[in-house]
This record gives C-alpha cells, sequence and structure tokens, in this order.
C-alpha cells in the first residue's frame, strides 16, 4: 500500500486517506440500521476511545515532528497550538450545533431555529474538521521529505483517526434517530457528517504544499484544534452516565493503539 501511495500526488494521498476516514464514519452510521439505542457504558467506552486516539495524535503525529522540524524551538509549535485551539473556540462559539451526549442538551452557537437534528449533526461535523485537517497536513508533510514526517506515518494517523471515526458515526445517527428520523435518514445525515474531513484534507495538504515555512505552524494547529475537541466535546460527553471508568479505560487503550501505530509504521 505504501509502494500505491508513494506514487500518487500528495493531495491524492490525503485525498484517499480521508475518504478512508469518511468511509469509517459511515460503517459507525450503518449501525442505526441494527438499534437505535447505544447502551451508555459502550458509548463512554466508545468515545473516550476516540478521545485517547485524538491525544496521542496531536502528540506523536503532530506536535512532536513540529518542533523537531524547528529545531527544538518551541515557538512554532506553541503559536501553531494555541492558534487551532482559537480557531476551533470561534467557530464553536459562532456555529449552531448541539452536544448528543449530555442530557437536557442546549444548543450553542449563534441562536438559530434550525431543527435538533441538524443541529446534532453540525456538532459531529464539527469534530471532524480538525481530523480532517491534520492528516491532509500529515500527507502534505511526508511529501515535502523532511526526515520528521514519513509517509508511513501519515498512513498510521489516518488508521487511527479512522478507527475513532467509527464510534463517532454510531454516535450521531443513533441519537438522530431517536429524534424521529428514518434508518436511512439518520444513516445518509450520519455518514454525511464525515464529509468535511476530506475537504479539510485536500486542503491541509495543499497549503503544506504551496507554503512549506508554515509547516510546523500547520501541524501544531491540527493538534491544538484536536485537543479543543477533546476537551470541549468527547470527554464531557464520555462522563455522562455511572460508567466513567469505561470511558477511561476506553480513553488509555485509544492512546496505546494510536501510538503504537504511530511508533510501528512512522
Amino acid at each position: 500500500m505504501i509502494n500505491f501511495l508513494q506514487s500518487l500526488n500528495p493531495i491524492l494521498q490525503a485525498l484517499l486517506a480521508t475518504l478512508f476516514t469518511w468511509g469509517v464514519t459511515a460503517l459507525g452510521a450503518a449501525g442505526v440500521f441494527l438499534t437505535h439505542h447505544v447502551n451508555r457504558r459502550l458509548l463512554n467506552g466508545m468515545l473516550g476511545f476516540a478521545a485517547g486516539v485524538m491525544i496521542a495524535a496531536s502528540y506523536w503525529s503532530l506536535l512532536a515532528p513540529s518542533i523537531e522540524m524547528s529545531g527544538g524551538s518551541w515557538v512554532p509549535a506553541i503559536v501553531g497550538f494555541l492558534l487551532g485551539g482559537a480557531f476551533l473556540f470561534a467557530v464553536d462559539k459562532l456555529l449552531p450545533h448541539l452536544h448528543f451526549g449530555i442530557p437536557g442538551m442546549v444548543p450553542e452557537g449563534v441562536k438559530t431555529s434550525w431543527q435538533r437534528s441538524v443541529l446534532l449533526i453540525l456538532a459531529i461535523s464539527l469534530h471532524n474538521i480538525p481530523e480532517g485537517l491534520a492528516v491532509g497536513v500529515a500527507f502534505g508533510a511526508a511529501a515535502i521529505g523532511l526526515e520528521q514526517a514519513s509517509l508511513p506515518g501519515a498512513v498510521a494517523l489516518a488508521i487511527g483517526i479512522g478507527l475513532q471515526n467509527f464510534p463517532e458515526g454510531l454516535a450521531v445517527s443513533a441519537p438522530l434517530r431517536r429524534e424521529g428520523l428514518s434508518r436511512r435518514q439518520s444513516f445518509f445525515w450520519g455518514q454525511l457528517s464525515g464529509i468535511v474531513e476530506p475537504i479539510a484534507g485536500i486542503l491541509g495538504a495543499a497549503a503544506v504544499l504551496l507554503m512549506r515555512p508554515i509547516l510546523p505552524y500547520a501541524l501544531a494547529f491540527a493538534a491544538g484544534a484536536m485537543i479543543y475537541v477533546v476537551i470541549e466535546e468527547l470527554i464531557p460527553e464520555a462522563q455522562q452516565g455511572e460508567h466513567s471508568d469505561i470511558s477511561t479505560i476506553g480513553a488509555m487503550l485509544g492512546f496505546a493503539i494510536m501510538m503504537l501505530l504511530d511508533v510501528a509504521l512512522g
């Protein structure tokens, strides 16, 4: 697979990788055909797993290479990291959305008359922006040929993001079903929430290729955006109910698996 990817344009590499992550989102969303109710313990574990993957990916695949590319300087990593968080903070305040895992959900962002189902879809779409961006930036960095960024490492990141997209797909399609949508509608909108990943992936890869000096900042930016999502969205949602320990175990497993993927393949 690596040899095949090496023969492709980096932007096409990023597109294929993010189409894979989108496909796993669709696979998770397809779970709505089996059930419209997700066990709370299972959901906590899956969300915790997703958080663990994103935390590990933020360091191993993004922040560490950013620091190495800067010759050990902390400036690009910190500036990019904080800008990534600031970007998601602004989007979070402006984009109307609804937290799907918290009882008594109150819409966030600008006030709107949009239906709850639309707000649920926007919430997951918001999650997926930094994930697609991270994969795209990783493939763009690998294409430049720097020692600190490799194609296998970018593939490892895509696999890790794909794994944690499965629970996110199910986590949006099941609530949509409970909101009154049909199974087909719930699946359609659940998988469609992942479409932002290929878009963000292409933009991330193209930005790195066109503006090589921003690469350390771009890597850290993607990391900051992902950490913002983890702290603002995934961890609070994973701690709902009486089984918060399940989400902790899931996070540990997710971190370990992402670390394994990055070290083994990167």
